[in-house]
């Protein structure tokens, strides 16, 4: 639906009010002593523009001149630092934005983050703010390292740069730490959003995705606000070569809890998030420090081309730790090539092991031309990318130098070959700081820990592996694509109807799920009906009353005679009278026995909150809740993401054929989930839930033999 041209005027107005808040021409401080030294360090930092102090009790605090109100500023600022408490910040962001202000950021705390009365003071500060960009409450603020605004409260470590990797944090003291952090990460921004109650990581991601000097961008969320909008961000940064990198904590109950009275966010499920970072091509990294090594590796090297990897060692300890470690992460060491085997045959002695990963022993140590040698032999075939293992020792050893001329003759050869590259310490603790701002200043990652090393190289690799996938397919449009439909949500409140299985199977039927020949009849004509489908069958009660039927002893398999079908009918129409009183048995579903499965699987798709229709796969038949084998992912789907998460699954290898058992039709489960897909994607507006359980996977083909469906009234 095209907007008004008033909605567009007031997007505009909010898009260019947050630039100026991101790259401000114009600052100013408002608060008291404490706020007063963030001037100074502006000035330190070496920010250019016009800085200014509000406090109206003071003519000057620490030297610095005083404005007595936002009215008397010389100018309305871009960007404001809002240092006072949370009831007078509200006055205070309410002056700014009639000034013509174009962003603040709210310090004080005491808003959504403490319930019912502090969301009532967020909201009236929403309100003051109108379209200005507002970070927070409740949060750290902003350090701009190409500019060197620093709107934050406290000293910092961020050195300034030209280019590097914009940081979005809800956690201030995150924000603080990375920015003191001695990993040579080049942070072009650290934000810190607090409760989000404007300008919330969303906006942030689109923002930084549209500057040339972001090369990747990190997230640390407890949880999104805005899923839709978070997807159309990132899968434009997809699509400009843009890596995000996610750290998202709240993934326990507990961390979900303590998020909540963090900064009010509502973590969600964290299965949902892993399957919205997979579809967009988000990497996931699991702790602080994965995300610094991860994003300097992107920032500082770039994506790997493909997902071969070529290592140099100086022990054949390290050596063995690579391969183990690139193996795990699904890294492929190329075996060195007939060039490159002669090569390192000249340079190496007899008793060398000319192997990917390389030990090139101790005979080039020290000799520029060998070790350059060495390197190229390795480069010289292109693969995604290349590492050093090299530690550096104490200084006091006097062979640091050595380590130099191997580190240099690295890089020299993987800019020559333009390979992305990577010196890693096996310990984080030894690579000096002036070993990796050199490496860094060669376009050389100097990465820190051999295993979170090793953990980012693989992740940039997965990275650029969807990238290419899904611009190959031309796919773009389909992935951040999620229907959220009606807010009416199966939430247990009677306002959704379960079909029974009768009716469920003929749904999604109708939508090429594969079900057994089947007749739906009273319980009289059962055993004619078993007749013409020809046996084996099965009969079960049909009642949408009765949605778990084999503990109220409404099933009977196996049938082979009239008279069996007869009895079954009887004896279970006798069971439910006991396990269900008030349900009446009033029609039999009569089905043709299908065949002894491989496997059994369960399909289900759920309505979930901000984040549209989820699919969820896994083992399935009476031990799904026992066994718990599940892959969640978003609707829309590929066919190659159905079949990747079945494969990822705890009985992938039964699928393919494991140790000799006959392989599953693998086609043929992909078409029945693609089927089911279709059914929730075309009532997305009213579908609650489903559930196929199970999904019997055969030699050939697959069949549902149970099946229900909820859908909105």
């Amino acid at each position: 639906m095209t907007s008004s041209p008033e909605v567009r005027d007031r997007r505009a107005t909010a898009a260019a009010n947050l630039r100026r808040l991101l790259d401000p021409a114009s600052i100013a401080f408002v608060g008291g002593r404490g706020i007063a030294g963030a001037v100074q360090r502006c000035r330190d930092y070496g920010y250019a523009g016009d800085v200014w102090l509000v406090n109206p009790n003071h003519a000057e605090l620490d030297g610095v001149r005083c404005h007595a109100s936002i009215a008397d500023l010389p100018a309305a600022p871009d960007a404001v630092f809002v240092a006072v408490p949370a009831r007078q910040a509200i006055d205070v962001v309410r002056a700014l934005a009639e000034r013509g202000a174009g962003g603040a950021i709210v310090y004080a705390s005491g808003f959504s983050e403490t319930g019912a009365d502090g969301a009532a003071l967020q909201q009236a500060l929403i309100d003051a703010a109108g379209d200005m960009a507002m970070l927070g409450p409740n949060c750290y603020g902003l350090i701009n390292g190409l500019n060197g605004s620093a709107l934050w409260p406290v000293a910092h470590g961020a050195p300034r740069v030209e280019s590097g990797v914009a940081v979005i944090t809800q956690s201030g003291n995150l924000a603080y730490n990375l920015s003191m952090s001695a990993r040579s990460v080049p942070f072009a921004y650290l934000a810190s959003v607090g409760n989000q109650a404007s300008v919330d990581i969303a906006r942030l991601v689109d923002a930084f995705v549209d500057d040339p000097r972001i090369r990747a961008i990190g997230v640390h969320l407890e949880g999104l606000k805005d899923v839709r909008a978070f997807s159309e961000a990132a899968a434009r940064a997809l699509a400009r070569g843009v890596p995000i990198v996610a750290l998202k904590s709240g993934t326990s109950t507990l961390g979900a809890q303590l998020a909540m009275s963090h900064t009010s966010s509502l973590a969600g499920s964290d299965a949902l998030y892993d399957a919205l970072f997979r579809r967009l091509g988000v990497i996931r990294v699991k702790d602080p420090v994965g995300l610094v090594e991860t994003l300097k590796l992107l920032a500082i090297a770039g994506v790997p081309e493909c997902r071969t990897l070529a290592a140099l060692a100086t022990s054949g300890g390290d050596a063995g730790l690579v391969a183990d470690l690139g193996e795990a992460r699904g890294i492929a060491f190329p075996p060195v090539g007939d060039a490159g085997r002669t090569a390192l045959g000249n340079v190496l002695p007899a008793y060398a092991t000319i192997a990917n990963p390389l030990d090139f022993t101790t005979t080039p140590w020290g000799d520029p031309d060998k070790m350059r040698a060495c390197c190229d032999a390795l480069l010289a075939d292109r693969p995604g990318a290349a590492a050093m293992i090299l530690d550096y020792p104490q200084e006091a050893t006097g062979e640091r130098p050595l380590c130099d001329i191997a580190a240099n003759a690295f890089a020299a050869s993987a800019r020559q070959h333009g390979v992305v590259g990577a010196v890693i310490s096996v310990f984080p603790d030894l690579t000096p700081p002036d070993h990796a701002a050199r490496m860094a200043a060669a376009g050389i990652a100097p990465l820190q820990g051999l295993a979170d090393g090793i953990d980012a190289i693989g992740a940039a690799m997965t990275y650029g592996d969807t990238r290419r996938r899904v611009l190959d397919a031309d796919a773009l449009n389909a992935l951040p694509v999620l229907r959220a439909g009606r807010s009416g949500s199966g939430n247990g409140n009677g306002s959704a109807t379960l079909h029974d299985e009768w009716a469920s199977k003929r749904m999604l039927a109708a939508h090429g799920l594969d079900v057994p020949a089947a007749e739906c009849v009273a319980p009289a004509d059962a055993p004619a009906a078993a007749q013409r489908l020809g046996f084996p069958v099965c009969v079960k009660v049909v009642s949408d009353r009765l949605p778990h039927k084999t503990e109220a002893g409404a099933v009977a398999l196996k049938l082979g005679s009239p008279d069996a079908v007869a009895a079954a009918v009887e004896r279970m129409t006798e069971q439910v009278a006991r396990y269900a009183p008030d349900v009446r048995v009033e029609r039999i579903l009569v089905e043709k026995m299908a065949d002894a499965p491989l496997l059994e699987l369960i399909v289900g798709v759920k309505r979930e909150p901000n984040f549209g229709l989820a699919l969820v796969l896994g083992t399935g038949g009476v031990l799904v809740e026992l066994i718990r084998d599940t892959a969640t992912l978003l609707l829309p789907v590929r066919e190659s993401d159905v079949r990747d998460a079945l494969l990822g699954l705890k009985l992938g290898p039964l699928l393919t054929g494991y140790r000799g058992r006959p392989k599953a039709d693998l086609d043929a489960v992909v078409a029945n989930v693609m089927a089911i897909a279709r059914f929730a994607q075309t009532h997305a507006d009213t579908l609650v839930e489903l559930d196929v359980n199970p999904l019997l996977v055969m030699e050939r083909g697959a069949v549902a033999v149970d099946a229900l469906v909820r859908l909105d009234a």
